[in-house]
């Protein structure tokens, strides 16, 4: 491993940060993949956390993929042949589209500078994304003569809708953060030193709500991008009839018909 993840927990709330700050956090090598990967399946595996936020280590969110290991075809881009390099986007980059928007956990993208590429896709990938000022973003695949492989062409246009995703996409322009502000690519531009307390003050939010109703939402959220409404009906009913068994909904109706604040416990 290359510790190319910083993981950070304090209460219920985890903050991952890309750490490779001398590459501006560009993602190189399977085992920087793998990394992130393993960090999404801790967090799973550990009930005590409600919230996390993704970030990157000043001066750069996340640089995309490594142009030099592109140039040179060594850690992720090694090997000879279409095949090899449809086998290293599986078996690397694309792992972490899986792991990462599919985390069952409410997710933050912090940006606190350039999302260029596979960093856009990374931040896209998050449910709810804050911008430093000092951020930039770029679906710039074209640029260097390559198309979106980590999913950006799924994610982008399902963020700012299909006419911006394929302006980004085509022209490879970078947008500036209130440009990311106006199209809905992020939901807040803070000055560059506030982003950390901004992201983290939105994840306390979301963090002193039950556990396994914020589980439960963010899937009824995702299935509902894809599924029928009749479906979706259906999981809703099955998940409110959990839901009304648990003792937090019976915390948070005591709660609120006392005006009191709620400790609820995710049972």
């Amino acid at each position: 491993m290359t510790d190319f993840i910083k993981y950070e927990q304090d209460g219920p709330v985890v903050t991952l940060t890309l750490n490779a700050p001398a590459k501006r956090n560009a993602i190189g090598s399977r085992d920087e993949c793998e990394e992130v990967v393993a960090a999404c399946r801790r967090i799973e595996r550990d009930d005590s956390v409600r919230c996390v936020i993704v970030t990157g280590a000043d001066p750069a969110f996340c640089a995309g993929g490594d142009l030099k290991s592109m140039r040179d075809r060594s850690g992720m881009m090694s090997g000879e042949g279409p095949a090899s390099m449809r086998e290293n986007y599986r078996r690397g980059i694309q792992m972490i589209p899986l792991a990462l928007y599919d985390l069952n956990l409410p997710t933050i993208a912090a940006i606190n500078g350039p999302a260029i590429g596979a960093g856009l896709d990374l931040a896209l990938m998050c449910d709810m994304r804050i911008a430093s000022d000092k951020a930039i973003f770029a679906e710039s695949f074209i640029r260097v003569g390559i198309v979106p492989g980590d999913g950006g062409a799924w994610l982008l246009p399902r963020v700012v809708g299909m006419s911006v995703a394929c302006e980004m996409s085509f022209t490879g322009d970078p947008l500036t953060p209130e440009q990311g502000l106006k199209v809905g690519l992020v939901s807040q531009v803070v000055p560059h030193a506030e982003l950390l307390p901004a992201a983290r003050a939105l994840a306390a939010r979301v963090a002193k709500n039950p556990p396994q109703m914020l589980r439960m939402t963010k899937r009824l959220l995702r299935e509902g991008q894809h599924t029928r409404l009749d479906t979706l009906l259906e999981m809703s009913a099955a998940f409110q009839a959990i839901a009304h068994e648990t003792a937090d909904h019976k915390e948070a109706v005591d709660a609120m018909l006392n005006k009191r604040a709620p400790n609820f416990t995710g049972s």
